[in-house]
């Protein structure tokens, strides 16, 4: 994925690929306004929570350029950039992330706000290159600790997409594939369709195959099956928030894999930074739930699948209990229950 940018600045732009044209076609977004993005990661575009956080920051950057061109004081200024972040902050609530990335950058804006604006940007966008470069690091570091418990020749589950495309680079699930696959150890992934969206089918495949990684494409139905039939060793998702008790947000269908995985025993591992950790919330019921639009399942790439009529429910993730949860792949090592110990002392 080195000739593929999920995330670039370049020339006071913000350049994304869009993920919601793949795998048919390789396009990218060019954000000169933060509106831009703001639009982009609500339609998914742009999406998965590490990617959205990086890309959160550099809007806030690209909001203090607009605020230099459209406001005549400093108060005007700082206020248009303390809207910018409350709208990116509004694009979606389940993502920890976007939260973590917004208020490093609100901490920069109160230590820098009586500077000229010029600074005021620079600053800023000295943060949010900061946040790409680490997100990157972070990755392979949680490739290098994930690929510890995958065993050479192994079958692994995933789910959605926790790639490149969703992160600065790398990869959060699939950074812990690449690692065993630069390792040779032979494996081979399955990977979820993943409804109503096709994460799986149209990024996870597209990634995959775009490294010469072996892999079979799935319906999500499939996969207690394939866990019967013994095609599956290991499960490893990504996450979008995780509470203090371990329980884990993720795309919908993940906690019916964990279920799935704890029947057929195998292990069960989620993959994602420290900040995807919310101490804030002790337990997953305590997670705000994005729900989408009911379109997303009655039709498909505009195809129309259901009746104009029916009724959706249609929430974007789903919360598996900790007690599903096999270890959490940080990039401080494997966190193990009882996650309120281990992710407790991570954060002391």
């Amino acid at each position: 994925m080195d000739n593929v940018k999920t995330i670039e600045w370049k020339d006071d732009k913000l350049i994304l690929i869009d993920c919601t044209k793949l795998p048919l076609k390789e396009e990218y977004i060019v954000c000169e306004k933060y509106s831009t993005l703001v639009e982009a990661i609500k339609c998914l575009a742009v999406r998965g929570a590490p990617a959205i956080g990086v890309s959160a920051a550099y809007g806030v950057v690209l909001a203090a350029i607009e605020a230099e061109n459209c406001t005549s004081s400093k108060e005007e200024y700082i206020k248009y950039i303390q809207s910018a972040i409350e709208d990116l902050a509004a694009t979606r609530p389940t993502a920890v992330n976007l939260f973590w990335a917004l208020n490093k950058i609100k901490r920069i804006m109160n230590e820098v706000k009586e500077c000229p604006n010029k600074a005021i940007k620079e600053r800023l966008l000295e943060q949010a290159n900061l946040l790409f470069e680490e997100d990157i690091l972070c990755n392979k570091k949680i490739g290098k600790y994930g690929n510890e418990i995958v065993n050479i020749g192994a079958n692994i589950l995933t789910h959605c997409n926790a790639g490149a495309l969703a992160t600065a680079g790398y990869g959060t699930a699939l950074g812990v594939i690449r690692a065993a696959h630069n390792s040779k150890k032979e494996i081979h992934i399955f990977a979820d369709e993943t409804r109503p969206l096709l994460q799986g089918a149209r990024l996870t495949a597209w990634e995959l195959l775009k490294e010469g990684i072996p892999c079979t494409l799935i319906t999500d139905s499939m996969a207690g099956y394939a866990m019967k039939l013994g095609k599956i060793d290991l499960v490893i998702t990504g996450a979008d928030r995780i509470t203090l008790n371990g329980d884990a947000a993720n795309k919908i269908g993940t906690y019916s894999l964990a279920v799935l995985a704890k029947e057929n025993s195998i292990p069960f591992y989620i993959a994602a930074p420290l900040s995807t950790i919310d101490i804030s919330l002790k337990e997953g019921n305590e997670i705000e739930i994005e729900e989408r639009d009911k379109w997303e399942i009655r039709s498909l790439f505009g195809a129309q699948t259901a009746p104009d009529s029916v009724n959706t429910f249609n929430p974007a993730f789903d919360v598996t209990p900790n007690k599903y949860i096999t270890g959490i792949i940080t990039e401080r090592g494997i966190l193990k229950p009882p996650y309120d110990i281990s992710i407790g002392n991570v954060f002391k």
